[in-house]
């Protein structure tokens, strides 16, 4: 889930972090199914505490440093950006919306230059106005060393941003960022970019007032320009509490509802803690929701077996695919047949089992996640129903000089996540034995398998890996595994099967160069096909987010953007 190859150091950490906040993985079609009187079509209404419950600290508020689809879950109630996410259930909640801005953006004939109006009567919480000059300001001091860690798209995208250092450094400011009025912003991109919009839903975009501007202790206090503030930060994010920006307008903001006074944060807890609490709702947890811990397989089968519980749990999808990576420059795996072979030899009702059941995977046949808006095209160019086709497996290994088989090394992570984990390993061992592939498991300590997979040097020839998108389409999807000039020989690499075919690399400028989505979604299918053919990943399941709430909260809505509760949406009484 992240692209580009710039700063690939950083997008291998950032990659976990997604993972975490969009949940243990994510991805799919389906709308949320939550009903019942907590759920969204019982009546909300404004007042209260709610209580969020959550495993990881949110260590970063500065909004420079947050890597966050869509601007996030907490952080999106404090910080506006240029455009956001559309608040509603299922496919909906795909689409990208204006949110500072009037409008989603107007590019120029060849979506190079990108220009924003701003609302009238946008108030930062000591009531100035928020300004051009302040978005510009935001998202120059995400260049800045000191506060690295936001997506790399900028210093990619931006004429100039490979060598800008940031406002600390540099006074004289981006060049191609214009404020010809308070406004009014344009950006000036080195290439085209349809997809700028979705971009501009990062956090990076948030606006930072420069007088305000503490460096590094921002995220201590970061000025809102959202519905709630930031009235307490203690143990770096591990308790915040949050209180309403009086400045804030509804008027001004169609997304976000802030219905609750004030929001409770509490991390640092561990997942079966969250789970028990929600299910008991006692106290302040009847009012509470977690934003980052799903139901395991042994929990929601306890769940399910409670109706009032089970009444209780929000299904979310989040662009995210699980898959076999090939190296094709290792043997045997440089011989297509073998990599369709065993293409043909994967179980995928076993896979499905080991990550926890159908209720929490859906087997995948295409690289793509299965929702509109990556542009999913139905294809399955490997058919083994599904449990498998050992027989066409072991047909294809003959052809390929195999017909006694072949031993071969399967590389994996030893932690307990469903997806790159021990179990999903055997699964895959255990399915293709059936057709004369005897499977040696690689099992790595997390930081080694990571390091280990995406360094090109030592990258090994099979291995489980997966991968979310940075906003729901299929270019942050596609061109960091595929685009063949995102190799990185020296840091994070990401093109597992080092492709670098250059009709993908011109389709992926063209798709780029569309601001007609629904035109690009299509387009991304017919690629995600096009490239399937070369058998250089297998794709396994898309993983389904089934979490608790508390007993008394309102209004749930889980969206395909990130397939987890908003706490933006949320009533608690």
């Amino acid at each position: 889930m992240r692209q580009p190859s710039v700063n690939s150091a950083r997008v291998a950490t950032a990659l976990l972090s997604l993972v975490v906040a969009a949940g243990a993985a994510a991805c799919g079609p389906k709308d949320n199914d939550a009903k019942g009187s907590s759920g969204g079509d019982a009546t909300p209404h404004k007042g209260g505490t709610l209580t969020i419950l959550n495993s990881t600290p949110q260590q970063d508020f500065d909004p420079a440093r947050l890597y966050t689809s869509g601007g996030g879950k907490v952080p999106s109630l404090v910080f506006r950006t240029l455009t956001t996410r559309n608040r509603e259930n299922g496919a909906a909640g795909a689409k990208v919306v204006p949110d500072l801005a009037t409008d989603t953006g107007r590019p120029n004939k060849d979506a190079t230059v990108w220009t924003y109006t701003l609302k009238e009567g946008l108030k930062y919480e000591d009531g100035t106005p928020i300004t051009s000059a302040d978005i510009k300001y935001g998202i120059e001091r995400s260049f800045a060393a000191e506060l690295s860690g936001g997506a790399p798209y900028l210093r990619d995208w931006l004429v100039g941003g490979a060598d800008y250092q940031g406002p600390y450094k540099d006074k004289g400011g981006l060049d191609a960022i214009g404020t010809p009025d308070a406004r009014t912003i344009v950006f000036h991109l080195n290439k085209p970019e349809g997809e700028f919009p979705f971009l501009a839903t990062q956090t990076q975009f948030a606006p930072v007032p420069k007088a305000k501007d503490t460096g590094t202790k921002y995220e201590e206090h970061p000025i809102s320009s959202g519905p709630y503030k930031v009235v307490k930060n203690e143990n770096d994010g591990e308790r915040l509490t949050l209180e309403r920006n009086t400045y804030w307008s509804a008027s001004t903001d169609a997304e976000r509802k802030a219905y609750p006074d004030k929001i409770d944060v509490r991390s640092g807890l561990d997942s079966s803690v969250i789970n028990q609490r929600l299910s008991a709702s006692q106290g302040a947890d009847a009012t509470a929701i977690t934003t980052d811990t799903n139901l395991g397989p042994a929990e929601l089968a306890k769940v399910t077996g409670d109706k009032d519980l089970a009444a209780r749990v929000g299904t979310g999808h989040f662009g995210y695919t699980d898959y076999i990576a090939f190296n094709p420059n290792v043997k045997p795996f440089d011989d297509i047949k073998v990599r369709q072979a065993i293409s043909y030899a994967v179980d995928r009702s076993s896979v499905v089992n080991a990550a926890g059941g159908s209720s929490l995977a859906e087997a995948a046949t295409t690289f793509l996640p299965n929702q509109k808006s990556f542009g999913y095209t139905p294809y399955d160019l490997f058919p083994a129903g599904k449990t498998g086709d050992p027989a066409k497996a072991k047909e294809l290994l003959a052809q390929a000089g195999h017909k006694n088989g072949l031993t071969v090394t399967l590389t994996h992570s030893n932690s307990k996540d469903f997806e790159t984990s021990p179990e999903m390993a055997t699964a895959i061992q255990d399915a293709l034995k059936k057709a004369g592939i005897t499977v040696k498991l690689q099992g790595l300590e997390e930081n080694d398998y990571s390091d280990k997979i995406h360094n090109a040097r030592t990258e090994p020839g099979f291995f489980l890996a997966h991968w979310g998108a940075d906003w729901p389409s299929g270019g942050p999807f596609l061109a960091p595994i595929f685009d063949g000039r995102q190799i990185v020989k020296d840091g994070a690499n990401f093109n597992t099967g080092f492709l670098n075919d250059k009709s993908v690399n011109d389709e992926i400028d063209a798709i780029n160069k569309l601001t007609d989505l629904d035109e690009a979604a299509k387009r991304w299918g017919a690629l995600d096909k096009k490239i399937g053919e070369q058998a250089l990943t297998v794709p396994l399941f898309h993983p389904v987010y089934k979490r608790l709430y508390g007993k008394d909260i309102r209004n749930i809505v889980i969206s395909d953007w990130d397939g987890v509760l908003d706490p933006s949406q949320v009533a608690v009484k």
